[in-house]
Formats: C-alpha cells, structure tokens, sequence
C-alpha cells in the first residue's frame, strides 16, 4: 500500500474503481479494429497441450459453468459471444476473431484492477484484490480459449503439432 487511507475510502475506492476500470478496459478494446486479435497470432494462437479445447473440458470442466458467465459484450457496445447466433463460415470467422478481442480485454483487466494495490493494505486487503483480479478474469479467458479452439475445428483451420 502506498497511499494510507481511512478503512471508509478504501471501500469507496474498491466499489467504485474496480468496476469502472473493468468497464472501461472493455470498452475500449470494443472499439479497436478485429484486425489487432489475428486468432493465430503468437498470443491466441492453440498451443499443443490445449488439444482443440480439450484441455479446457477436461480439466477445467468448461462445459459446466461456462453459460453462468454473463456476456459482458453487451454491456458495452461489443460482439455478443454468449451464444451462437449463426452458422455462416464469415460469422464464425468473426466469432473467432471477438474470443481473441475478450481474452485480450479480460488479460488487460487483470493488471488494471491491480492498481487498487496502491490503496489497498497488505496482507489480507491485498490479498483479496489480487484473488478477485484473477477469479474475475481467468475463467473468462479459459472460455475465450475454448469457444476459439472448438470454432477453429469447425472453421477446419490446422492444429499445432
């Protein structure tokens, strides 16, 4: 903790800054060009070991919680991936596209919600900022990885060997 605050504002702080910043990053990357998430690229590119999702299925047992996640695209302004609104090959192709654009904003997420560090007193204050920025975050981008590795099956795109 840096900066040293009454235990009111440090409450204020956490209700009002951790949403606003986990909307505004959303918001943001809504608004860059698909063409900055290539789905092959060095970041969301399938490693091997993540098997076409598989690994997110069986061992994160994806398939169970994913449709308790809200679809926060609609919140603001963005691509809705809570379900499968087509079967068209562009759609797809977009789709895809959109899980590079959530897995990028839920990654960027994680280092903004940790600013509230700043305030927010170590041991057990930090502690719980730094479990929230990852269990907010990570379950989202395990889904982004999923949905992208089981649409590029579908979309026959080759796998990592």
């Amino acid at each position: 903790m840096w900066v040293e605050l009454p235990g009111h504002w440090i409450v204020a702080l956490n209700v009002i800054w951790i949403p606003l910043v986990q909307l505004a990053v959303s918001w943001g990357f809504a608004r860059v060009a698909p063409g900055r998430f290539p789905p092959d690229g060095a970041l969301f590119r399938e490693r091997g070991w993540e098997g076409g999702g598989a690994f997110y299925k069986r061992f994160a047992a994806v398939r169970l919680w994913k449709g308790w996640l809200p679809d926060g695209a609609a919140w603001v302004g963005g691509f809705s991936k809570g379900r499968l609104r087509g079967r068209g090959r562009d759609y797809l192709e977009a789709f895809r596209v959109e899980t590079c654009r959530g897995e990028a904003a839920h990654l960027a997420q994680v280092p903004a919600v940790l600013v509230a560090l700043v305030w927010n007193p170590p041991p057990l204050a930090a502690g719980v900022i730094v479990a929230y920025a990852v269990a907010s975050n990570l379950p989202c981008i395990l889904v982004q990885r999923y949905t992208r590795h089981r649409l590029s099956r579908i979309l026959g795109r080759p796998r990592p060997g």
